[in-house]
């Protein structure tokens, strides 16, 4: 009995998609604990790659449960493109993915709310995905919100008409480019297929398959940057990120939790709109975006770059209560001669070692530490040993920096290219 928790400590992007994919025989149930169609996760094998937006990553392992949580919102047309892809690629989802009656759908019109809310930012937008995750979590906390058990109740239509023209009421003062009734259409295809899929009450379910010894990954989305409460606020997404959110993403109590496995990228990135203290907008920023390919999985906008930032780090590990790393994308460093390690701040003339309050007025720029780079490609590198002295003395700063130990490394995209510890 035992509740792993697998999660990002940055911006989102870090890579969490191959980890639990590569991770998953470990386990026999996969679950989301938060987010929505916002997230893009990755996986890369056999030469193909997956994106993955509402479906947790463990998909592509036959012996493995995949449930969608209560605490993540689900676009029923993504979604059921999302589940005809997965299916084209050989995977029985009707065995395989179950959805939790207590997960919220997000509608039409909160996509359309998205647009309108952007729109009215103008130059201070948050920088939205414009899938309508913060509307439909918006109504979820203001108790109006569509449930997936609502699927079946007769009166489903009903509830649904009744939440759409309070969306389109509340959208009236501005004009945005939105085909509502296509994709009503499409949403409501969606609900018609997501109705054959098995639907349970994944608190109930959950807790059982612990008791009957089982051992679950509680896979998170985005990263602890964005949590609501923690992250850089307001520039941040509309769910609990961090370990926490998954006692209410899930229903499984905190004491039933084994590890907290905490993914950090080599270096840092971030989408859309926010503070982001090593940003480098130079010649290196974009040597790191175009050797890491960063580009947004569900958007496709080019990710902003920057060097690894301590501080931020030793923050999300201690709210989160990692036990566990992972770096990611180190061989995206292979070819800089010098690294650097973002080790403190200086904001309005002070030098700070921890997050301040706040780092959206206020910038915070950041003090750095030079490191030697290894120059080499890692492909051949298969252990901890055969790995560049440069490389284990980057590794070795970051398990002292944090004082958690390093679990495993990425040295490529694939599912085979990670060099792990033993537990």
């Amino acid at each position: 009995m035992a509740l792993d928790i697998l999660l990002g400590l940055q911006w989102g992007d870090e890579g969490k998609g191959k980890i639990v994919d590569y991770l998953a025989p470990q386990y026999h149930i996969i679950v989301r604990f938060q987010g929505g169609p916002n997230a893009g996760h990755t996986i890369v094998f056999g030469g193909k790659k997956y994106v993955l937006h509402t479906i947790p990553s463990g998909i592509y392992h036959k012996h493995l449960i995949n449930v969608i949580g209560n605490g993540v919102v689900i676009d029923a047309a993504i979604l059921h493109q999302e589940c005809l892809t997965v299916e084209n690629n050989g995977v029985n989802l009707k065995k395989q993915l179950y959805l939790s009656k207590k997960a919220h759908f997000i509608l039409p019109t909160h996509r359309l709310l998205d647009r309108v809310s952007e729109v009215k930012r103008g130059s201070s937008k948050i920088g939205s995905t414009l899938k309508g995750i913060s509307p439909a979590y918006i109504d979820k906390i203001g108790r109006n919100g569509l449930r997936i058990g609502d699927m079946h109740h007769p009166d489903f239509l009903k509830k649904y008409k009744i939440l759409k023209e309070k969306h389109l009421a509340l959208a009236a003062s501005v004009s945005v480019d939105f085909d509502l009734e296509a994709e009503e259409k499409k949403w409501m295809e969606g609900i018609a297929y997501l109705k054959q899929l098995t639907t349970i009450d994944s608190e109930y379910w959950l807790n059982q398959q612990l008791l009957e010894g089982k051992i679950i990954l509680a896979e998170g989305a985005q990263g602890t940057m964005l949590d609501i409460d923690f992250g850089t606020y307001p520039y941040v997404t509309s769910s609990n990120t961090i370990s926490a959110g998954v006692s209410s993403g899930t229903g499984i109590a905190a004491n039933k939790i084994r590890r907290v496995i905490g993914i950090s990228k080599a270096y840092c990135t971030r989408v859309g709109s926010g503070p982001f203290p090593t940003e480098l907008d130079d010649d290196i920023g974009e040597q790191l975006r175009k050797e890491g390919n960063e580009y947004g999985s569900t958007t496709g906008r080019p990710r902003r770059c920057g060097w690894m930032d301590m501080i931020a780090l030793k923050y999300a590990c201690m709210i989160n209560g990692v036990t566990h790393l992972v770096i990611t994308k180190t061989d995206v460093l292979n070819n800089f001669d010098t690294i650097k390690i973002g080790v403190g701040y200086i904001q309005n003339d002070k030098e700070f070692n921890y997050l301040p309050y706040d780092i959206v007025t206020d910038a915070a720029t950041p003090i750095y530490k030079e490191y030697k780079g290894w120059n080499r490609s890692l492909i051949n590198c298969n252990s901890f040993d055969q790995l560049p002295l440069e490389l284990n003395i980057f590794l070795s700063i970051i398990e002292k920096e944090l004082e958690v130990p390093i679990l495993a490394v990425s040295t490529g995209m694939e599912r085979e290219q990670l060099i792990m510890k033993e537990w």
